[in-house]
């Protein structure tokens, strides 16, 4: 078996429902750093990107790659029966390894905002980086959240996104095997 169609999950069953409860707890408490396991994921996709497509992504979901994600589009075909999508505003879920331009995704309707595209991003660590303050649904209090690998102007790129609500941009963020939710109820200002 070639690398590039390495097994997805260890366990199928039990990992894919250990990581659907990460992500989903990760989503009711933006900026709690949960973990996902159970995964051998190829390159560049670190363990939680890989862990979060597999368990959210199917053939029913068009997922769109960045330029450097596409180097695992075998294996997430091979795993998920993904259908690929070329253009971003195609969309119900996007995997990329730095943030694209939120404004290209789906963002939903009025009347639909449930159709808009979660990004899926890879980013370097939850240990140093830029601090983020958090407040919203699903914050007793404003959270603290630390993250290197966002471009310098991400508290603009979101304040843009959250001025859609109840339309916008949910955001995953993955480091290593660890993933953090920004659903875009949340604001978030710089420390």
């Amino acid at each position: 078996m070639s690398a590039s169609l390495a097994a997805g999950f260890a366990n199928p069953v039990a990992d894919a429902q250990r990581c659907f409860r990460a992500t989903l707890d990760a989503m009711a408490h933006p900026g709690r750093i949960t973990r996902a396991t159970g995964v051998t994921a190829p390159a560049p996709l670190g363990t939680a990107a890989a862990a979060v497509v597999l368990t959210l992504v199917d053939h029913e979901t068009p997922l769109w790659l960045d330029h450097d994600a596409a180097m695992a589009r075998q294996w997430i075909e091979f795993h998920c029966g993904a259908k690929i999508v070329a253009e971003p505003g195609a969309c119900s879920f996007a995997l990329a390894m730095t943030l694209p331009p939120l404004h290209r995704f789906p963002t939903g309707s009025h009347e639909s905002p449930e159709t808009s595209a979660t990004v899926i991003c890879q980013v370097d660590s939850f240990v140093d980086g830029k601090a983020f303050r958090l407040r919203g649904p699903g914050l007793r209090e404003p959270l603290i959240l630390t993250v290197n690998g966002l471009p310098s102007d991400f508290v603009s790129i979101w304040q843009q996104n959250h001025r859609l609500f109840p339309c916008g941009i949910d955001l995953i963020l993955c480091a290593g095997d660890r993933l953090v939710a920004l659903p875009r109820t949340v604001a978030i200002e710089e420390v």
